[in-house]
């Protein structure tokens, strides 16, 4: 069992931001001759996909623990209403 739950969509917002990192080191380095104004469409485009993979990782989640809640409920016990005999 983990100790900690799996978090796709940090581990995206963390690959897209060492990316950006990178090439921004690459264009001060003079490695690399970017403009800035191509950073941003990068930026906003891998929170995009962050916020998408952590949306899809809830709803599988989600849907994963209502299958085991429901394979984990126990019949109704008997009632105590008088309709069943008393031993």
């Amino acid at each position: 069992m983990p100790i900690h739950e799996i978090r796709p969509g940090r581990a995206v917002a963390g690959l897209v931001m060492i990316a950006l990192a990178v090439g921004y080191a690459a264009d001060a380095a003079g490695y690399w001759d970017a403009p800035w104004t191509f950073f941003l469409p990068l930026f906003f485009g891998g929170l995009w996909l962050a916020t998408l993979v952590t949306w899809v990782s809830y709803l599988i989640r989600r849907r994963r623990a209502a299958r085991k809640a429901s394979r984990e409920n126990a019949p109704d016990p008997a009632s105590t209403s008088g309709s069943q005999p008393m031993r």
